[in-house]
């Protein structure tokens, strides 16, 4: 069975081959195919969620290459803990840097995409894939290594309406706050970085500012074609130039 036929007997995994294929509120993401996914010709797969929530390449790649950067050289494991469809796990994994990446993804069919995806970038061995609870997981099955490893989250925002706000407001976002991501992840990880609207308050980020001398909170744009895409706010000790 090819993977065309196979990914054609689900209705929620897709490779769409024409815009006119696509339901229409996510049509305007048919352009960005390839900023989403250099390899989108090779069969990448989708869901239709995935079209406004995974990572695009090109953030995904700078987003890798920063970690190398900053990180403790000592630090080995890297946690993707809304894994998705792939985008920044297989960047992770492309990098180089870590000898193991753990991708954690709740629903079983975005994480057969983020399988398959992975093995069209030629990573698929690299990824060890958790079908489950990211907080579960990261406290039953994953706590005794999450201490030593880079958390990194890219959690749902409540879907596409939050480009409307001109501030967004992080106490509010769906279906985690910032206060429930900080909470979770801070009992289980040392560093962790999280990947937020561009629009998030920064003030509301600020509170989460360590107390001690010498110490910052790194938050960092991510852009393409001039325009920001993202943010993230990195959390723990990091060692940015």
């Amino acid at each position: 069975m090819s993977a065309s036929e196979e990914v054609e007997q689900t209705t929620s995994i897709h490779h769409y081959a024409d815009s006119s294929d696509m339901p229409d509120d996510i049509q305007k993401y048919w352009h960005q195919r390839y900023d989403i996914w250099s390899l989108y010709d090779e069969d990448v797969w989708m869901t239709n969620d995935a079209w406004f929530g995974v990572t695009p390449e090109p953030v995904a790649n700078k987003i890798a290459e920063h970690l190398i950067e900053g990180t403790d050289p000592s630090k080995t494991i890297i946690i993707d803990a809304f894994a998705g469809v792939g985008g920044n796990a297989i960047a992770f994994a492309r990098s180089g840097r870590w000898q193991q990446v753990f991708a954690i993804e709740k629903d079983a069919e975005t994480m057969k995409c983020g399988k398959h995806n992975a093995e069209v970038y030629g990573v698929g061995s690299k990824i060890f894939w958790i079908n489950g609870d990211c907080f579960e997981v990261l406290k039953k099955r994953l706590r005794s290594v999450a201490k030593d490893a880079v958390v990194f989250a890219s959690p749902p925002w409540g879907g596409p309406s939050y480009n409307g706000d001109d501030v967004f407001d992080l106490k509010t976002m769906q279906p985690y706050s910032l206060k429930d991501l900080y909470d979770a992840y801070a009992a289980y990880a040392r560093d962790f970085v999280l990947y937020l609207p561009r629009s998030s308050d920064l003030n509301q980020i600020a509170k989460y500012a360590p107390k001690y001398k010498n110490q910052r909170l790194e938050v960092t744009h991510y852009c393409m074609s001039g325009w920001s895409k993202a943010i993230c706010i990195f959390f723990g000790e990091w060692t940015f130039e």
